[in-house]
């Protein structure tokens, strides 16, 4: 192991790329996400589950969506390089080789699976191996450059880290589990689209059929007002079945009509810099709203165990 002075610190660099390269790989932003709607499904699941167990099981999820993580970077390498919100990453920027990408995302894939399997049910780890294939295979070697529907489809990949969840404590797939998918599931076209719309520069030369390329701004925005619409409608499920009581009702309700008026913002801005301005406001609040959704899960949950509801 090798060191650079970087900026008055000595930083450890192993073969030419910093360890903080490697760690790039694995997408951290996207992990700490899917390690809490992964954490949600686990605490909501009934039974419970040994503590340690429970450490393994989100672990794994996390390791499996860092494999995700860095074989999507090995793969779209090409289109990261011309994409200005990805350019920076470790393999375009040249601070590290592809095949090391391929090599740790195979690795983490196999660590993750196997593990989960003899810790917890190997239901949950099937779940993660077919996550960890739809994303890196289905998803970023087929369907993303290949239809506008790319995250429309793909986005079950980052939906199932609750049911994973879920499975590692029960071994079993429920309604409940189901209801967390489909709320991220839904909730993934309105964010990317409202990210496309105001990055529709770097997916046209990057070639990426993403919606507002193909289709156009309004029938973009028509789709995200849809969508909203019926992932707030399915928000309040829950609420309806004896899943999620008044606390979780109460956010949803608040985040909801917060979502769909944002998402209508948009749908009624026509100007060019007013309509980006509006993308990005819609794409911000849509990553807080999914955050709140489920912690009003998970805030539901201790007011029933403390018996304050």
């Amino acid at each position: 192991m090798a060191y650079l002075e970087d900026s008055g610190e000595i930083v450890p660099v192993v073969g030419g790329a910093r360890i903080e390269d490697y760690f790039a790989l694995l997408k951290p932003r996207v992990m700490s996400l899917v390690v809490f709607t992964a954490f949600v499904g686990l605490l909501l699941a009934p039974g419970g589950i040994n503590p340690v167990v429970g450490f393994i099981a989100i672990l794994c999820i996390a390791v499996g969506a860092g494999a995700s993580g860095a074989l999507n970077m090995w793969y779209d390498a090409d289109i990261d390089a011309v994409m200005s919100r990805t350019a920076n990453r470790p393999i375009p920027a040249g601070r590290l080789e592809r095949d090391h990408a391929l090599a740790l995302g195979l690795v983490l894939s196999v660590f993750s699976v196997v593990l989960l399997g003899l810790a917890a049910n190997w239901l949950a780890a099937g779940l993660l191996a077919f996550t960890i294939f739809f994303y890196a295979v289905v998803y970023t070697m087929w369907l993303k450059r290949t239809t506008p529907q790319n995250i429309v489809i793909g986005g079950a990949a980052g939906s199932f880290p609750p049911m994973i969840g879920w499975a590692a404590v029960t071994g079993t797939v429920s309604l409940e589990g189901c209801l967390l998918f489909l709320i991220i599931f839904l909730w993934t076209p309105p964010h990317f689209w409202a990210l496309a719309l105001y990055k529709q520069g770097d997916y046209g030369a990057a070639g990426i059929p993403m919606l507002p390329n193909v289709a156009g701004e309004k029938a973009t925005k028509v789709q995200i007002l849809l969508y909203s619409v019926i992932l707030v409608a399915t928000s309040l499920v829950p609420s309806f079945i004896g899943f999620g009581g008044m606390v979780y009702a109460t956010v949803a309700m608040v985040t909801g009509a917060s979502f769909i008026f944002l998402a209508w913002k948009l749908f009624r801005t026509a100007e060019d810099v007013g309509m980006r301005r509006a993308a990005r406001a819609l794409f911000a609040y849509s990553l807080s709203y999914l955050f709140l959704i489920f912690l009003a899960f998970i805030a539901d949950h201790f007011t029933r165990v403390l018996g304050w509801a």
